[in-house]
């Protein structure tokens, strides 16, 4: 099995992609918890520039989404698709292409954001020499997977498949058209939109890099990795494919709910919070696809801990995509914007949905791909319960500061002024912005743990020469 894998499937870029997204995952949540213990304790920034949030916010989460993101994404597209389409990836060259690209632009970002270049967008802070390259890199990635698929042995295209394939298009006009910009230096460009435009493009691209990058992309390792873990078909493949259409035609729409009492005209809003209510059905009917393809065998996640992330993600799912729509209605939506509240939404889908459906992917991968079982079977279940309990901790943190935020901030007294002053407000935040930081370190010793048990996996299956060995029979086999 292992050699016909070798022989058959383009195997050295998957391998390399999903280490390097583990090492991303450490990198990114080391700094998410920094900031995070910055605003608990200001002292931590030093007085260096480079070093205060607003600085290293973007660094954070262009590490997350698009460096730990982006490797998740391409080690499983990359994986899935020549699994399900029976054939090599159309191009070996065009895939390590890809890979150092897309870790060039990580490392041009870690470079440049700490210094201030910066367009000042939501997920798009980079700038226009930056952007130019994702869009080229990106365009590679999506060629390949479109090519491999166009050379499948099956007439079929896998549902999972149709995930990626609408993340790939989505992300690369959505990026292109909020990148738009006239630069004035190498490293300084102005928006060719302005005002209400603006901020209405800006979160048509917010939302939906949430929407597609990290909600589709991240279905499509969902639909091919839950099957495989637990060994049986997706339980509903028609849901599947009802789940694909309606969130790729529905989405698109939401971006406006998050622009509520702004300049932006209010029936964009409310078209913005109607179609976010109506897609909490297929959402959640995705949610439960993927649940209840562990029917008649859910006492495999007693001992199959790998299985564990990638189920636990699925309820974060659920709640998640359950919780935004709820805070895009207008009355819910007046205590909870510029709140705390929305930091809490973002991180039950980030590190609940994201972060977990990634680690199970990637767990199951790394042991395909180096032809050995985990080094520690029992560090993933230590890492499992840490990722859970870190993610609570953080988005319990969140709420309670984000509602309390919501009701200091309209509370009024008898004449009509304000109760609380701002300044009041933020001191009353500080116990739940230390849990955050706290909960956040929970989930980082979790993802250090991975990358622990990732790393001495692979020098494992080195020291055995599993690679080489799977090598050497499948040439001797063919």
């Amino acid at each position: 099995m292992d050699a016909r894998a070798e022989q058959k499937y383009s195997l050295g870029v998957v391998r390399w992609f999903a280490v390097m997204a583990v090492v991303y995952l450490v990198v990114g949540a080391s700094v998410g918890v920094y900031i995070a213990s910055e605003l608990a304790w200001p002292v931590l920034n030093f007085d260096i520039p480079q070093l205060t949030f607003g600085r290293l916010r973007p660094l954070h989460t262009n590490a997350v989404i698009f460096a730990f993101g982006g490797c998740a994404l391409m080690a499983t597209a990359f994986y899935s698709v020549q699994r399900t389409c029976g054939v090599r990836l159309w191009s070996e060259k065009l895939a390590w292409f890809t890979f150092w690209g897309w870790n060039l632009i990580i490392v041009s970002a870690v470079i440049t954001l700490p210094l201030g270049f910066t367009q000042g967008k939501e997920y798009a802070e980079l700038e226009w020499p930056i952007d130019v390259a994702i869009a080229v890199v990106w365009l590679a990635y999506s060629f390949n997977f479109i090519m491999t698929i166009a050379i499948r042995k099956s007439s079929h295209i896998y549902v999972s498949n149709w995930f990626f394939l609408a993340m790939m298009i989505m992300i690369t006009y959505l990026h292109v058209v909020n990148s738009l910009s006239i630069p004035v230096g190498l490293f300084k460009s102005y928006s060719i939109f302005s005002g209400v435009q603006d901020a209405m493009i800006q979160w048509w691209w917010g939302h939906n890099a949430v929407g597609f990058y990290l909600t589709a992309g991240f279905l499509g390792i969902m639909y091919y990795f839950v099957p495989k873990q637990a060994g049986r078909p997706v339980y509903s493949y028609r849901l599947s494919v009802i789940h694909f259409w309606a969130l790729t035609f529905g989405y698109v729409w939401l971006g406006a709910h998050h622009l509520q009492y702004t300049a932006l005209p209010d029936w964009t809003g409310s078209l913005g919070a109607a179609v976010s209510l109506a897609m909490i059905i297929p959402s959640w009917g995705g949610a439960i696809n993927g649940m209840m393809t562990l029917s008649g065998a859910w006492d495999k996640l007693r001992t199959d801990y790998t299985l564990r992330f990638l189920i636990m993600s699925l309820a974060f799912y659920a709640m998640s995509t359950f919780e935004g729509p709820v805070m895009s209605i207008k009355t819910v939506n007046a205590l909870s914007h510029y709140t705390d509240w929305t930091v809490g939404h973002v991180h039950s889908g980030a590190l609940g949905w994201v972060a977990m459906v990634g680690a199970g992917a990637i767990y199951h991968l790394i042991t395909r791909c180096f032809h050995t079982e985990m080094w520690s079977a029992k560090l993933i279940n230590v890492h499992f319960w840490l990722f859970t309990i870190g993610t609570v901790v953080y988005i319990v943190a969140m709420w309670v500061s984000g509602i309390m935020q919501g009701l200091m901030w309209r509370a009024y007294d008898e004449y009509g002024t304000l109760v609380y002053t701002f300044a009041e407000s933020v001191e009353a935040m500080h116990p739940y912005y230390a849990m955050r930081a706290i909960g956040g370190a929970i989930f980082l010793s979790g993802a250090v743990l991975m990358l622990i048990n990732v790393v001495m996996t692979v020098r494992k299956s080195a020291a055995e020469g599993k690679v080489d060995q799977a090598r050497t029979a499948a040439l001797a086999s063919a």
